[in-house]
């Protein structure tokens, strides 16, 4: 992409500063001592995750300051310095993250753009995001804190799990998304997520579908990170979503990258989890093999596997420039058997899940629990699991960050995305558990 012009990068940046919380009145009496740094006196520093270490490639610090967001890294340790409470604290941490998060919608969108970095990409808001959680663990303030609620009201905050709420307006659907963070960074740290890129684009925005009704998009952009899972970060995001009232969702769907070269519309999440070796993004493993799957921790009761209720028939209509399909595999060991088997078509009786058309990751995951709740609040509800193609196309030269194909190939598919979710308008297809 082109690099803006300093005076309009200035103002852009400017743009993107009135979205950050107030400073602390020059009139007000100072903050107790605390520090930000590795070298707080007090207790030593909160040693960094294997997520967070991967902040030691300088590269990671260039995608804020190329999006604009740097000023967030910049910041917040004098405004955590400014808490003088733990109350004072838990609200800070909320009021960032959602001004992290609706600085990068905005940017998404073209409302605040700043930097050379394409607007859709997701890979600023989760480098600053994880930056910001650095900051958050060296924080040494002079009274107790909860450091775990303060760390997840900030990343439920800077996700758009709070403040995104839908607007209610009588005669306009409500479509409730989730995407996911970059991940497989050990292997590529430069790589993006078109289903994060997509929900910063969509969440907030009032489009038309194809049945000529309208509807208004809320998406948040979950971790993968299994922990989280655990914690009940699906239920957090999709439960008030779910709950009767007039701003309750008429339909959902999570997004998550998938194959190459289509996009997939998963019949069937599977309960399990079966994906290792392959880790998360802070090199966790989920303790389940295809062999020997595993129900996660804090799952709720439900079936082995679940059925989209999604408008599969309409939605797979779309096909340019990707192919859509409805994928109805599953792997499952039969009832009585000891093995797995792979199926085509959907699962047999009495199985048990090791993994639905979307593996056994958190992928496969999202989509299971979400359904699963679903099921449980609001059963007549369309939903299901909708995974993107893989987003290629970096540079051969590992210094450059974002280069065309990569950034005509990101567009493409968030496009798509877009276009796969204007025909979901049609009557949902019968479904359920299975």
């Amino acid at each position: 992409m082109m690099r803006l012009p300093r005076a309009a990068l200035v103002a852009a940046l400017l743009g993107v500063a009135t979205l950050l919380p107030s400073a602390p009145r020059a009139d007000a009496a100072p903050a107790p001592a605390c520090r930000t740094d590795a070298a707080a006196p007090r207790t030593p520093a909160a040693p960094a995750d294997p997520e967070q270490s991967r902040l030691a490639d300088p590269r990671t610090a260039v995608f804020p300051q190329r999006a604009g967001l740097d000023d967030f890294v910049r910041r917040f340790p004098a405004a955590l310095c400014a808490a003088r409470d733990a109350a004072e604290a838990g609200r800070l941490l909320g009021t960032w993250g959602e001004a992290l998060w609706q600085a990068a919608v905005n940017r998404a969108q073209g409302r605040r753009p700043a930097g050379d970095l394409p607007t859709g990409d997701d890979r600023p808001l989760y480098w600053t995001r994880l930056a910001m959680t650095v900051q958050l663990d060296r924080w040494q303030p002079d009274f107790p804190v909860d450091r775990p609620a303060l760390r997840s009201r900030f990343e439920d905050a800077s996700r758009g799990l709070s403040a995104n709420e839908f607007s209610g307006t009588p005669g306009v659907r409500r479509v409730f998304v989730s995407g996911f963070d970059p991940f497989g960074l050990d292997a590529e740290l430069r790589r993006a997520n078109p289903s994060g890129s997509a929900a910063l684009q969509l969440s907030g925005r009032r489009i038309t579908l194809a049945d000529g009704t309208r509807a208004e998009l809320r998406a948040v952009v979950l971790p993968v990170r299994y922990a989280d899972f655990d914690a009940g970060i699906v239920e957090r995001a999709y439960g008030p979503r779910l709950a009767a009232g007039p701003r309750a969702a008429d339909m959902i769907t999570s997004i998550s990258q998938g194959y190459p070269g289509l996009f997939t519309l998963e019949a069937w999440a599977g309960r399990a989890r079966s994906a290792d070796p392959y880790p998360d993004n802070t090199r966790a493993l989920s303790g389940g093999t295809y062999d020997h799957p595993v129900t996660a921790p804090g799952m709720g009761p439900g079936a082995e596997f679940l059925r989209t209720t999604l408008p599969t028939a309409a939605m797979t209509a779309v096909q340019n420039p990707y192919p859509v399909r409805l994928n109805t595999a599953v792997t499952e060991i039969p009832a009585g058997g000891q093995e797995p088997v792979d199926r085509a078509d959907g699962p047999t009786p009495g199985s048990r899940a090791v993994a639905g058309g979307g593996g056994g990751y958190l992928s496969n995951e999202v989509a299971y629990r979400s359904n699963r709740l679903r099921l449980e609040l609001s059963p007549g509800l369309p939903g299901g699991h909708l995974h993107t193609p893989v987003l290629d196309g970096l540079p051969a030269d590992p210094a450059q960050l974002t280069g065309a194909d990569f950034e005509r190939n990101e567009s493409a598919i968030t496009a798509q995305v877009l276009q796969v979710l204007r025909h979901s308008a049609a009557t949902a297809t019968a479904g359920g558990s299975g």
